[in-house]
């Protein structure tokens, strides 16, 4: 859970044309609903990029939430998907998609595909997505989502996220959605110059923050430690 809450004053709505794989999903049974978490919970938190809250409206995270849990999928909360993972609270999946500043045609590794939202959300952003999945049943299965639903610029295997995806490499940023005590150092050799990482870092089962990696066009490293947060830990192996 984070902790950052703001109460700003903010001007109607209005959201960037967004590919088409992007427009697909969005039901109108939603539309309301998906309105409604941006205005209130997002904007009102200090999400600004316009991509981002694009994104946000647009994708229909109830396809990404069990059935049985439908009725929490445009709260801001997450949501436990089976296999002792969880999909991330919409705020959380906002910001740290903003934090990696998403552009059309942007190549982003995320590691911990989970139900597949988070890559979602970048793809509809603009990114083309490479995304790891440590359990081969929910790698399978966010697989034929994000193609039912018309994501054709997300590419997902099932594998072990410390190593990466080097054969895809270097990617324009990295989304790592499972804490651990330090940042792999296979992913920090995948980002490319210019590069951004974001990855919450800590104990994965106690104290956990968001740390924001970037990597300059020289090639130098800097990181800053961001929000609280809280993870399912980067779990090592294939399951």
């Amino acid at each position: 859970m984070l902790y950052r809450q703001l109460l700003i004053v903010v001007a109607p709505l209005t959201f960037p044309v967004l590919p088409v794989a992007a427009q697909r999903p969005a039901a109108d049974s939603t539309r309301a609903e998906r309105e409604r978490l941006v205005s209130m919970q997002l904007l009102p938190r200090g999400i600004r990029d316009s991509a981002t809250l694009a994104a946000m409206h647009m994708v229909p995270r109830h396809e990404f939430v069990p059935a049985e849990a439908r009725g929490l999928a445009y709260e801001d909360t997450p949501v436990p998907i089976g296999r002792g993972q969880t999909i991330s609270q919409p705020y959380v999946v906002a910001l740290m998609t903003e934090l990696i500043r998403p552009r059309p045609g942007m190549r982003v590794l995320e590691v911990g595909t989970g139900s597949g939202y988070q890559a979602a959300v970048l793809a509809a952003a603009g990114a083309r997505v490479w995304s790891i999945e440590i359990f081969e049943a929910l790698a399978r299965e966010a697989k034929d989502r994000l193609r039912r639903l018309g994501f054709t610029n997300v590419f997902v295997r099932h594998g072990d996220g410390y190593a990466g995806w080097p054969e895809e490499a270097p990617f324009d940023a990295i989304v790592v959605t499972a804490g651990a005590d330090s940042i792999p150092p296979a992913l920090v050799e995948q980002l490319a110059p210019g590069g951004r990482l974001v990855m919450p870092v800590g104990d994965p089962y106690t104290d956990q923050r968001l740390v924001l990696l970037e990597k300059d066009a020289a090639g130098r490293i800097s990181s800053r430690e961001l929000e609280p947060v809280r993870f399912v830990p980067l779990l090592r192996g294939v399951r």
